[in-house]
């Protein structure tokens, strides 16, 4: 059976939306904070939106596998013709706990390792970014669906605008940065980064950290559908044909077609 993205986009959308909600709900009041077994912060909001989200997405009417990071041994598989959900719930807990907004639902449909569609609502924020193979990419925001699209590469003498984390410093960033040359840097947790890259906000994200996949795949779709590239250091897309390999690769996100050599 073949899929309507475009009708699809806005039904996880509204999944996506009403986790949102539960989350804003625990936000703005007192909540407890856990530690999972790999030391990093878990919230009642990361188990509330995770169960509406798995509601909402088994609820459809085609019934694809669906891997959350607050579900893992739930994963079965992909579907036979290699389909999967693949959900994080609450993308930048630390940035939910610090009560600063940078915090993200994500929601990504994976076709034979690629993400085809995405949804990323940042609640606190009051924006979202959606995107579809065959539909396009978008920022909503105050009630205004707008098409978006990268800002391409900076002309000659420009410096680059480069996003990065404000909870995982990498000591390998400076060298890098060193080689691409003059830019001004933008903190923003969480998969914002990716979308800031899409909407042409800024123009390239190196990511020389620890990630995993449902850290990105969403975004991913948007940038890709945005016009700009998400690569591993190697120049290889980033793919999600593997989803028991749970950890990405270092990679960059490119607002732009081409990009100087950095190695």
């Amino acid at each position: 059976m073949s899929l309507n993205y475009s009708e699809l986009l806005t039904s996880v959308e509204r999944i996506a939306l009403q986790a949102g909600d539960a989350i804003m709900a625990i936000y703005s009041r007192e909540f407890s904070v856990e530690e999972k077994e790999d030391k990093s912060p878990l919230t009642e909001a990361d188990q509330a939106a995770h169960d509406i989200i798995m509601g909402g997405l088994t609820a459809l009417p085609e019934a694809i596998p669906v891997l959350s990071e607050e579900d893992i041994e739930g994963f079965a598989g992909t579907d036979a013709t290699g389909r999967y959900w693949l959900v994080d719930p609450l993308d930048g807990t630390k940035e939910f706990i610090k009560r600063n907004g940078e915090f993200t639902v994500n929601i990504a449909l994976i076709v034979n390792g690629r993400p085809v569609l995405g949804v990323v609502v940042a609640p606190a924020l009051e924006v979202s970014y959606l995107a579809a193979e065959g539909v396009g990419a978008f920022k909503v925001k105050d009630g205004k669906k707008e098409p978006i699209r990268v800002a391409g590469k900076p002309n000659q003498g420009i410096a680059w605008r480069v996003v990065g984390s404000r909870s995982h410093p990498s000591p390998d960033l400076a060298e890098w940065l060193e080689k691409l040359g003059a830019h001004d840097m933008m903190p923003m947790g969480s998969s914002l980064k990716l979308c800031l890259v899409a909407e042409g906000a800024a123009d390239v994200y190196p990511r020389l950290g620890p990630t995993c996949l449902w850290d990105t795949g969403a975004a991913q779709a948007v940038v890709e559908q945005a016009g700009g590239r998400v690569e591993t250091t190697d120049g290889e897309p980033l793919c999600y044909a593997t989803p028991h390999n749970k950890l990405n690769p270092y990679f960059v996100v490119w607002g732009c077609l081409s990009n100087p050599q950095i190695q």
